[in-house]
């Protein structure tokens, strides 16, 4: 048994205090996206940012739910 596996592939329930810190993560990458969506041209470049954006807001998430 690979306990990194099992760590990323299992349901992780909040723990006290953590729904707070995944809020702020949306609402910083809430603004963020507002800027974008507001400085930058419709186009595939724009598409992609705010792609990676949700994925960043995703990967940091998971960083507070599995450690």
């Amino acid at each position: 048994m690979n306990p990194q596996i099992e760590n990323n592939f299992m349901h992780h329930p909040p723990k006290d205090g953590q729904p707070v810190f995944y809020e702020a993560i949306r609402e910083k990458a809430k603004e963020l996206a507002y800027l974008i969506d507001g400085l930058c041209p419709n186009s595939r470049e724009k598409s992609v940012a705010m792609t990676n954006l949700e994925t960043a807001v995703m990967w940091a998430n998971a960083s507070i739910a599995r450690n």
